[in-house]
């Protein structure tokens, strides 16, 4: 061997001065280019929110056709392995889908439409229900006009701001609604019926074998924790509304059916939906009830029902597999309710968990750990390929 060869070898062993020179600069470059791949994700992250909300159109149908087609792969496998035609298995997964949404809202519009007639008298009898609590607390009322002479009057001028009414806004909407749910039954059929051809082109054309396995792996992942998480939430929830609906039947509370399909529904919807549901259930009470304490009773049954399934039963049957923090929960329902509002809401815990399995893969950014000098990836890039490095040098040797 060389004496070139040799000083070239010292200088790239660990122990040399040259080689620990070159590994702190190797890893000060990681460094900074883990910076850059940081702010380049915050401002992503931060801008992302504005394209999505101004392009919901073409972006907001997409998203729910993937979130869909992840959910109704498993069911079009099953149909084709009957026999079925790959295009009659797709189809047959989005008929089943769509006839289960249908008859969900079938069982809360039908009721709510015949409700909405004696909506002008429960919001009277609410407001003489709140206006018995105002003259409760009337001294209140009095404390804060003698405060108010205290600190005197405050001058201001008073802007009032010209808004379409509902049924303007609804005639606005209906279009672009029917137009992305259009969209979005059209991308999903096309999308479950190209997965045969998507998992060959993931399996079959990449570089080497092991891109293959990881990306198979990958694909199984989403679509098992998905699929899986979306189906079980489904069982519980249908569960929440059979006994809510038994309950509202049991307590004579009008079109109980509404009442147990509308549970299911807003429980797909962490934290916001139950909450929605305990006041819809409260200012129902509160406006067919003779006396307050028996209008209330149907909410502070569903937040006694809605505590132990969310607390007991739920951790119980999802498991540690599933579970989020729930900050990541709220984060991500804030983000996507801003960005779609009510459809954001609901596919935000999809997005997230796909996002979550995904991560598990690739490798999740250590944030925290990067503000405190830590690598941004846990993985070792700079000991990628090190051993196929040392196997190279003593075959050249």
């Amino acid at each position: 061997m060389t004496s070139e060869k040799r000083s070239s070898q010292q200088q790239l062993q660990p122990g040399s001065v040259g080689g620990s020179k070159r590994m702190a600069f190797a890893e000060q470059e990681l460094r900074l280019i883990s910076v850059l791949v940081m702010l380049i994700g915050i401002g992503l992250f931060l801008a992302l929110p504005f394209v999505l909300s101004i392009g919901s159109v073409v972006f907001l149908p997409l998203v729910t056709a993937l979130i869909l087609t992840i959910l109704l792969s498993p069911l079009a496998d099953r149909l084709a392995r009957l026999g079925l035609p790959n295009v009659l298995a797709s189809l047959g997964s989005l008929i089943v889908f769509l006839a289960i949404v249908l008859l969900a809202l079938g069982l809360v519009l039908q009721p709510a439409t015949a409700l909405f007639e004696q909506l002008p008298r429960m919001m009277a009898t609410i407001g003489e229900r709140f206006a018995e609590l105002r003259d409760r607390f009337a001294w209140l009322g009095a404390a804060n006009r003698e405060l108010s002479e205290i600190i005197g009057p405050t001058e201001g001028r008073e802007v009032v701001l010209a808004s379409p009414s509902m049924l303007e806004q609804l005639a606005i909407a209906t279009p672009t609604v029917l137009i992305e749910t259009l969209l979005t039954i059209l991308m999903t059929f096309f999308m479950i019926e190209a997965r045969v051809r998507l998992r060959r082109h993931l399996l079959l054309d990449r570089a080497n074998i092991g891109s293959s396995v990881k990306a198979a792996r990958v694909m199984r992942e989403v679509q098992d924790r998905v699929a899986a998480y979306i189906l079980t939430v489904a069982w519980i929830n249908a569960g929440v509304g059979i006994i809510v609906a038994t309950g509202a039947w049991l307590m004579g509370v009008e079109a109980p059916l509404m009442w147990g399909g509308l549970a299911a529904i807003l429980n797909f919807v962490p934290y916001i939906g139950p909450l929605a549901m305990t006041a819809l259930l409260a200012l129902f009470g509160i406006g067919t009830a003779e006396t307050l304490f028996i209008g209330l009773l149907p909410a502070i049954a569903y937040v006694g029902l809605h505590t132990v399934e969310s607390n007991i039963v739920t951790p119980s049957i999802l498991g540690a597999r599933f579970t989020m923090n729930p900050v990541l929960i709220l984060i991500a329902l804030s983000y996507f309710s801003w960005v779609w509002g009510v459809f954001g809401a609901l596919l935000s815990v999809p997005i997230l968990l796909t996002l979550t399995a995904f991560f598990d893969h690739v490798g999740k950014p250590n944030l925290i750990g990067f503000i405190f000098g830590e690598p941004l990836f846990k993985t070792d890039l700079l000991g990628l390929g090190s051993e196929d490095q040392e196997r190279s040098r003593q075959g050249a040797e």
